[in-house]
């Protein structure tokens, strides 16, 4: 049984909404969700979100000095009964969240960030 469902994929940017418009073009998707630091089209199990990051540093692939950069976003039932059972399968908590009321960062067993929320 799955402990979290597949959302979206976000990526890294410095202009949310500049980046969104790019992808609203280029795939046909409509914007779902905005704010001043992310912009999501789609919906739940077919969206992609556009994450301000300051002092964004683009990567530099295929070059490695700076690497790729992206996160998935996976939706639980429950915000705090989904962190618990991820944790448990060996995921960890950064002491940085930036709204843990709205969603959580999490690290898989290798470092990588990925986000949980209460999505449907």
């Amino acid at each position: 049984m799955a402990l979290a469902r597949y959302v979206g994929f976000s990526l890294d940017c410095d202009d949310p909404v500049t980046l969104a418009d790019f992808y609203v073009k280029l795939l046909g998707m409509e914007i779902s969700y905005t704010s001043d630091d992310f912009v999501y089209l789609g919906g739940p199990g077919n969206g992609i979100g556009f994450v301000k990051v300051a002092k964004h540093v683009p990567p530099t692939w295929p070059d490695a000095d700076v690497p790729k950069q992206a996160h998935l976003e996976l939706g639980v039932d429950d915000l705090d009964a989904g962190e618990a059972a991820i944790l448990a399968i060996g995921a960890t908590k950064p002491d940085h969240q930036p709204q843990p009321d709205r969603w959580r960062v999490l690290l898989d067993p290798a470092g990588h960030p990925f986000c949980i929320s209460a999505s449907v």
